[in-house]
């Protein structure tokens, strides 16, 4: 198939690009800038330039393609709003321009407050009364009925691998630098998902071959991280003791990513093992810590 690919020079779109480039498909990926095009290009890949706000770049991308993998968000916590409306505007477009072809159409979202207060399956469908992901994601589904193949495919908080410098997980090692402790909240015992990048790509790769429409998939690998485990791998690195965190202490000790930090929201990935035959092959989050090139 020939696959348009936006955010093909990111972390996970660098990871996509040459999956799918090595199961034999064709990779358009959009670049808005210099850099990213020449990044896309060494993948192997062809570029398209243009950005989120380039519309007619993104309907040209998917009429011209045979499916399409959406990866790019503007990580701009500080708007988020405006980065989901970004994202809520360029799912709707590429939609649009999919309608009636049954073209697969696979976009990432998150685990993260998937089903808060239970282990989360693939089961729970996004909703428009969920958070600003979930609710694009939402918008996404709706377009099986306008006759699009949509897969969503929801990304642990923790996608790792040794290419990634700008992610949740090294941002928390930057603060645990910064404040000489590997911080948690409260007890510790609030749990986060995590996947290898690689692994992630693959499941992306799968999604666009065989799932079915409406299909919600899992990247996720360790189903079940407390949060001091994470700390606890990150204060031996840096040798620096973990110290727990109260709860009205969070957004102080660690910023933006302090309410993200401290949800509970363990994720299953049994159903999409069952459905795609996904099955993660490369070292967890634990064993990428202490492999130490994130601290390198």
């Amino acid at each position: 198939m020939r696959v348009f690919v936006t955010g093909a020079s990111g972390f996970i779109g660098s990871a996509v690009v040459p999956e799918l480039i090595g199961a034999g498909h064709e990779v358009v990926g959009l670049a808005r800038s210099q850099a990213s095009a020449e990044t896309v290009e060494r993948a192997g890949a062809t570029v398209l330039r243009g950005d989120l706000d380039d519309l007619d770049a993104l309907r040209k991308g998917a009429v011209d393609s045979d499916a399409v993998i959406h990866l790019a968000f503007v990580h701009d916590f500080g708007n988020y709003d405006e980065s989901a409306r970004k994202d809520r505007v360029a799912i709707e477009t590429i939609g649009a321009a999919l309608e009636g072809t049954d073209r697969p159409f696979a976009i990432a979202s998150g685990t993260l407050g998937a089903a808060p207060g239970r282990i989360a399956t693939e089961r729970d469908l996004p909703s428009a009364a969920g958070n600003a992901r979930s609710a694009n994601a939402k918008v996404a589904l709706d377009l099986v009925d306008r006759g699009v193949r949509t897969s969503i495919v929801r990304l642990s908080p923790s996608v790792h691998g040794d290419t990634d410098r700008h992610g949740f997980v090294p941002r928390l090692i930057q603060i645990a630098r910064e404040k000489g402790v590997a911080g948690y909240v409260d007890d510790g015992a609030n749990r986060w998902t995590a996947v290898h990048v690689r692994d992630a790509a693959t499941l992306f790769r799968l999604g666009i071959e065989r799932a079915p429409a409406g299909s919600v998939l899992h990247a996720v690998d360790d189903e079940a991280l407390a949060a001091l485990e994470i700390a606890a791998a990150i204060g031996r690195r840096l040798d620096v003791p973990t110290q727990s965190i109260p709860s009205d202490e969070v957004e102080q000790h660690f910023g933006w990513i302090g309410p993200l930090f401290a949800m509970d929201s363990p994720a299953s990935n049994a159903l999409t093992r069952d459905l795609l035959g996904w099955a993660p092959t490369h070292p967890g989050l634990i064993s990428d810590l202490e492999s130490g090139f994130y601290f390198e």
